[in-house]
């Protein structure tokens, strides 16, 4: 039977879990968080037995990293960054029914639990192999630890599993001349025994399990599986040796660790044993569909790995879905915590009270389902200003200001309703039951351009109705405008609740709707009837201004420029030039007196400069850095006997001489001092 024909008891939605080294951004909130919570606000509207699960990730190489660099221990650094991004999800409204993390003791006893059940059952392959090992640290090298120079495409930075420049994947002894992060020394190479869960023995399972029978799964995700899979599965080590994680739980492992990517999945399960004693029922009972939502980072360790461990274990069920994201990029450019090249979330709600609903309608719009696709601030103005406040804010206004005011906020009744009545209130279902299919498909962009519908429905209607003007020739036709209208709101405040919940809120209590109203009903019943009292009402959206929008983009800018000084690297030195070929440039001060744009082009500008030996012209390309108007009586360093070029047909004799910051921008070079025009440098 397939996922969309079986009927389940109970629906368990777990959502990636962030690791504990940094804070929360838009990229996660895109491929993840605001997807899931859509999903399970839609399954709570249908009355299911659904719970949503998530937690920091506290294990882990990047945690220790983390900890290094900012001089602290690991600890602090879990606890910092999990209270953190715990309260940024509560504030901007994701409804996980539990947030825990994987450092808390549940989590240890069920990742050994599992572990040891293995391990007693033979599943694993205990192997001895060759690592890096840093002599004066006295200690093994993770991956991360270890730099060195990329065999395929040079790059000296690359680390030992994979390089950021190419991007391919890498094994540390790949690496031409590695060193360690931590002493700055050469490793050596040492033997260390490990256990490694060999999933090929699972390559059979995995290709029926997934190539034949969830060909339905998303086309990057089967791509991504079926990659893997054609190219042949490798034993991947369960353990290593760290002093940060959860320590191995058999004799003779001492000083090792469970690969975080071993334990961090069965956070999933240890969650949810926290939440409820239940909690076999979720992860044992067929009856139960299983969902992750993860980013595209993790389709190998949700569909591949993790699978192949509960298979090993042989009590838990099977994800019937891993509906992954690709990636958000941020104003053209990839997102990265270390270069702080990110929307963050918790700045966002400081930056943004009361309009989490705006984000989240913007990178539902604009997520990344099938391709990596671009976050800007232009783009997230234009959506609030040209959808949701001309659109659906536009429609709720009118209807309600119009009740109010030919009401008394009180729903008319109408005494007939037409054709086009009818037909109009007939699409409230056909709208829902589009949206419904596709949240049901994990289409969450083309859902909420389906539940956007009613916007577009009831600005149609009231458009074609014109009740202020039937208003005064017909007021008992108008009851039954403003009575559709009505329904067509009603129905907004549920259909749009998985999607801009705040704002759904905000509006039931414009209605006077003490709770949602029951899914099922809408498009089926009358959804508010008449005589029913509505309250007072206000903006359901508000426009974002040009200045609000530039104050992030100027933001960002100033994070950019803070990059580029900081990762600024000088040119190599040119090749050496003779005292007397340097003799021959003749250097002097000089005087813009007069500058303007010269037609046509977007760098250059018409200098006209008191050498002290003349007036001349000079055309130079530093129009991107200077206004003319800027630099009029400004005092400059030109070499005065370069030979003389036609730029633009205009002829040009010197050259100004500058410099270009780390961040690009240009500078003069001039004297320290008031100084004549023409005097000489060297």
């Amino acid at each position: 039977m397939s996922e969309q024909t079986k009927q389940y008891k109970r629906i368990l939605v777990t959502s990636a879990l962030p690791y504990a080294n940094g804070p929360i951004h838009i990229g996660h909130m895109a491929g993840v968080y605001i997807p899931s919570d859509i999903y399970v606000r839609y399954q709570r509207l249908r009355h299911r037995d659904v719970i949503h699960v998530c937690g920091s990730d506290e294990h882990g190489v990047a945690i220790t990293m983390r900890a290094r660099k900012e001089g602290i221990t690991p600890q602090d650094v879990i606890d910092k960054y999990h209270a953190l991004n715990k309260k940024a999800f509560e504030d901007f409204g994701i409804s996980f029914d539990i947030y825990s993390r994987t450092s808390s003791d549940i989590h240890t006893q069920t990742s050994q639990e599992i572990f040891k059940k293995l391990y007693n059952d033979g599943k694993f392959v205990e192997k001895t192999t060759e690592q890096y090992y840093d002599e004066e640290a006295h200690q093994f090298l993770a991956d991360r630890y270890i730099t060195g120079t990329c065999p395929h495409c040079g790059n000296t930075g690359a680390y030992g599993d994979q390089c950021e420049k190419c991007g391919t994947s890498l094994d540390p002894t790949d690496l031409i001349d590695p060193k360690s992060t931590i002493s700055g020394s050469k490793p050596v190479l040492k033997k260390t025994t490990h256990w490694y869960m060999p999933l090929d023995q699972y390559q059979q399972f995995l290709e029926k399990w997934i190539l034949q029978d969830h060909k339905n799964w998303k086309v990057n995700v089967y791509g991504q599986c079926k990659s893997w899979l054609d190219q042949g599965l490798q034993p991947r080590a369960v353990s290593r040796d760290l002093d940060w994680g959860i320590p191995v739980p058999v004799e003779g492992a001492e000083g090792k660790v469970l690969y975080v990517w071993f334990d961090a999945p069965i956070g999933y399960i240890s969650f949810t044993r926290q939440l409820t004693p239940d909690w076999e029922k979720y992860w044992k009972d067929p009856d139960t569909k299983l969902v992750h939502f993860i980013g595209k980072d993790n389709i190998v360790f949700h569909c591949i790995v993790f699978p192949s461990i509960l298979k090993a274990e042989g009590t838990y069920i099977l994800p019937d879905n891993v509906p992954a994201n690709e990636f958000l990029n941020l104003e053209n450019d990839k997102i990265s915590t270390s270069r702080n090249w990110a929307v963050w979330l918790h700045e966002y709600n400081e930056d943004f009270p009361g309009k989490q609903d705006v984000l989240r309608y913007v990178l539902t719009a604009n997520a990344p389902e099938t391709k990596d696709n671009d976050f800007t601030w232009k783009d997230f103005q234009q959506r609030n200003n040209s959808e949701l406040v001309a659109v659906l804010g536009n429609f709720v206004n009118r209807t309600l200001l119009l009740t109010e005011k030919y009401f008394g906020n009180v729903v008319p009744q109408p005494s007939a309703l037409t054709d086009y009545d009818k037909e109009t209130l007939a699409k409230i279902a056909q709208i829902k039951a589009d949206t419904e299919q596709s949240i049901e498909l994990y289409r969450f962009r083309e859902a909420l351009n389906n539940a956007m519908g009613l916007g577009r429905l009831g600005n149609k209607y009231i458009t074609d109705m014109e009740p202020w003007k039937v208003w005064k020739t017909d007021p008992e036709r108008v009851k039954a405008i403003l009575y559709v209208n009505l329904q067509i709101t009603a129905a907004i405040s549920t259909v749009l609740e998985p999607f801009i919940p705040h704002s759904t809120a905000k509006l039931r209590g414009f209605m006077n709707i003490a709770d949602t109203l029951e899914w099922d009903t809408v498009g089926n019943v009358e959804l508010v009837k008449p005589g029913h009292q509505l309250n007072k009402s206000a903006l359901l959206f508000e426009p974002i201004t040009d200045e609000v929008v530039q104050a992030q983009v100027d933001k960002l800018n100033r994070t950019k420029i803070e990059n580029q000084r900081e990762n600024f690297k000088p040119e190599d030195q040119k090749p050496i030039v003779t005292f007397d070929d340097f003799n021959k440039c003749d250097i002097r001060t000089a005087t813009i007196l007069a500058a303007e744009k010269v037609a046509k082009t977007n760098k250059l500008l018409k200098l006209t400069v008191d050498t002290g030996i003349d007036q001349r012209t000079i055309v130079s390309g530093i129009a991107e850095h200077y206004k003319p108007e800027e630099i009029v009586g400004r005092k400059i360093l030109m070499i005065v006997n370069l030979e003389p070029r036609k730029i633009k047909g205009i002829e040009s004799r010197g050259m100004i001489l500058c410099a270009t910051d780390a961040a690009g921008a240009l500078h003069f070079l001039n004297p320290d001092a008031e100084i004549e025009n023409g005097c000489q440098i060297g």
